[in-house]
C-alpha cells in the first residue's frame, strides 16, 4: 500500500482515503473534482491590517522629517526630530520583516475557501473543505496521483 498524503485529518492511500474518521474505497470513486466557493474577508482584512501595520512606522518617520523641514526650529531641535525619525524607520526593518513573512503566508492560505468533492457510489460528496490554498493543493494532487495509479493499475485507461 501506498501512502501520498498523510496528516491528522486527511490520509490518502493507494487504498481509500480518509477524511475525519469516513473512509472511502478508491475503488468506489468514480470521479474527483474541486470548488472554489465564496472569498473569506476575515482573510483580506487580516492581510490589510498586516500591511497598514508595515506601512505605519515608515509613515511616521516621513511626517517626523516633514515637520522637521517645515518647523522653523533651532538647529539642535530639527536634528533631534529627524534623528528620532531616522531611527524609527530603522526600527520598522525587523518588524517589516515578520510583517511581510505573516503577508506570505497569508497568500499561502489563499483568501477562498475551496472544496474537493467525488462521485462515490453513484453520488457527490464533500470530502474536504478548507481555506488553506496550500494543504488543498497538496491533498488535490495526492488524490488524482491516487487515482490515476488506481485506474493504470485496473486496466481503465
Amino acid at each position: 500500500m501506498t501512502t501520498y498524503y498523510n496528516d491528522r485529518q486527511v490520509r490518502i492511500t493507494s487504498e481509500a482515503v480518509r477524511v475525519a474518521g469516513r473512509a472511502y474505497p478508491l475503488r468506489e470513486i468514480n470521479r474527483v473534482w474541486h470548488v472554489r466557493a465564496g472569498r473569506r474577508w476575515g482573510a483580506l482584512a487580516g492581510r490589510g491590517a498586516l500591511l497598514a501595520a508595515l506601512a505605519g512606522p515608515l509613515v511616521a518617520a516621513a511626517l517626523g522629517l516633514l515637520v522637521a523641514v517645515r518647523l522653523h526650529t533651532p538647529l539642535a531641535v530639527t536634528v533631534g526630530i529627524v534623528g528620532v525619525s531616522v531611527l524609527v524607520g530603522l526600527a520598522a526593518a525587523p518588524v517589516a520583516d515578520f510583517l511581510l513573512d505573516r503577508v506570505d503566508r497569508s497568500y499561502d492560505r489563499g483568501s477562498h475557501q475551496l472544496e474537493i468533492w467525488a462521485q462515490w457510489r453513484g453520488g457527490p460528496v464533500r470530502l474536504l473543505s478548507t481555506g488553506d490554498a496550500l494543504r488543498f493543493g497538496q491533498i488535490y494532487r495526492a488524490l488524482e496521483r491516487a487515482v490515476d495509479q488506481r485506474t493504470v493499475r485496473s486496466g481503465r485507461r
